[in-house]
């Protein structure tokens, strides 16, 4: 992609002294309930006014929005509040619908981001458009599909373009709702820093009390703003109800992150070292689930080994690993004496593992 630069003047011309803030119920409910969002957001950091009026649903059954009704609602919000509104659009009557209602922010779904088809089908609906269009990145790990799905708007001619970053889907149970995979988010930055992203952590997250510190995470590593779900009463929304924060909460938890200001040289340096303390961490956690990972493999093998009567200790197998992981870690610029202290921890953790399972 070319003349990447011109995708964030939308954002640059707002002229904010905080990240861009999109807030509003996962999903239109009534009219009552969008109105009374809005109206207790209005005089906050808030930019866009979101809300889901369809939503696409794993299964049927499902509340899966009011439809076009809540784009008269969204209307309303405009008019009564003056805050710019926003939602999500999944094919071209969508599209059709919303700039027919004045919406002035769209984003393309993480599920429709896995298909080009109906990207290129969106991608000609709004072709030339000066609406704000984001993507949220695909539910699968893939930043050349997420790439793509930007390729296709940019092509179009659509000039005020972003990303969301909302986590990544596994079959592996963890603390998120969806995996963050940070890396992936970071190479997209180095890739193309002038686009601009947004970090969802309530898609994230799947649970409001983290909200906090995943968005802290996302505005360490220079995300640009933040997508976090608002309801006034969360435990009874339609939908996605343990990840909405209340409008109080939103304020507070704007209130409380650390922003940094790169007005001088000290705050130029403050937000470079923050930003690499932001991935040091990142990839300490995921070194941790990594090793974790590697234990549940031992305990595997130590249960073999049981059934088997074979010794915990096989010499010959510890030395192949030791040998190989020194020559590779020399490509990696590690030293030899690093990657010896480290496989022998990990390798004497590997024994107590096992033998724990062999004397049971």
């Amino acid at each position: 992609m070319e003349n990447t630069k011109e995708m964030r003047s939308w954002l640059d011309d707002m002229g904010l002294d905080h990240p861009l803030v999109i807030a509003g119920p996962c999903s239109a409910e009534t009219e009552a309930q969008v109105m009374r969002i809005a109206n207790e957001l209005k005089d906050t950091d808030v930019n866009y006014y979101r809300a889901g009026i369809w939503k696409p649903r794993t299964r049927p059954g499902n509340f899966e929005g009011v439809g076009a009704l809540g784009l008269k609602w969204l209307q309303k919000v405009k008019e009564e509040t003056g805050l710019k509104t926003a939602t999500e659009v999944a094919n071209r009557a969508h599209v059709e619908l919303a700039l027919e209602h004045d919406i002035d922010l769209l984003w393309i779904g993480a599920r429709s981001t896995v298909s080009p088809f109906i990207v290129q089908e969106i991608a000609d609906a709004l072709e030339g458009t000066d609406k704000v269009v984001l993507i949220k990145n695909p539910v699968n790990p893939d930043l050349s599909l997420w790439l793509g799905a930007v390729e296709r708007l940019h092509t179009a001619n659509i000039k005020k373009l972003g990303v969301i970053h909302r986590g990544f889907s596994s079959y592996e149970k963890t603390k998120y709702r969806n995996i963050p995979e940070w890396q992936l988010a970071i190479d997209l930055q180095t890739r193309f820093p002038d686009l601009p992203i947004i970090n969802d952590p309530s898609h994230i997250t799947g649970k409001r009390d983290m909200i906090f510190d995943v968005s802290q995470t996302a505005l360490d590593l220079n995300f640009d703003g933040l997508m976090i779900e608002t309801h006034h009463d969360p435990d009874n929304a339609w939908s996605d109800a343990a990840q909405q924060v209340t409008p109080d909460r939103l304020v507070q938890i704007m209130t409380d992150l650390r922003i940094r200001k790169e007005s001088d040289s000290e705050a130029e340096y403050n937000s470079k070292l923050s930003n690499l303390r932001a991935q040091i961490d990142i990839l300490d956690h995921q070194l941790i689930d990594t090793l974790g990972k590697r234990m549940k493999v031992s305990d595997g093998i130590g249960q073999l080994k049981k059934q088997k009567n074979v010794a915990v200790l096989q010499s010959n197998r510890w030395n192949q690993i030791l040998g190989a992981m020194i020559l590779e870690g020399e490509t990696k610029g590690l030293s030899e004496e690093f990657v010896l202290k480290m496989f022998k921890a990990i390798h004497q953790e590997s024994i107590n593992h096992q033998e724990k399972i062999i004397k049971a």
